[in-house]
């Protein structure tokens, strides 16, 4: 049976491993969706993957706005855990960002594009 939970061990929250992150970690882009990933760095203490999400204040001024798509952001992660990590490793820290000014209309939007971000790395 798949895990379809979001614990908060996968949570990223920590100030170093973000600075870590952003310091060292690999862009990647598909359509309105970038991410960066940092994997199996020495300095990463963790046995699973850490994901975080962000959404920026000059696109959507609105934080109802920026919520709604962290938290579908968020929910594609916790239902393709496993395109995921298949996809980037297991120990593995990512932060996701969208980056278009658009509002996704529908949840299938945004889902597509994490599966396809998802599918092109693993191509690559």
């Amino acid at each position: 049976m798949q895990n379809f939970k979001y614990p908060a061990e996968e949570k990223l929250k920590k100030k170093n491993e973000i600075t870590l992150l952003f310091e060292k970690g690999k862009w990647k882009n598909f359509e309105n969706l970038r991410i960066i990933v940092l994997k199996n760095h020495p300095e990463i203490l963790t046995d699973h993957v850490k994901i975080g999400v962000s959404v920026s204040k000059r696109y959507f001024k609105k934080a109802v706005h920026r919520n709604r798509i962290k938290r579908l952001l968020r929910e594609c992660y916790r239902l393709h855990k496993d395109l995921f990590k298949e996809a980037f490793g297991e120990k593995t820290i990512a932060m996701l960002f969208w980056v278009s000014p658009e509002l996704p209309q529908k949840f299938q939007q945004v889902e597509e594009q994490f599966i396809k971000l998802c599918q092109t790395q693993k191509k690559s």
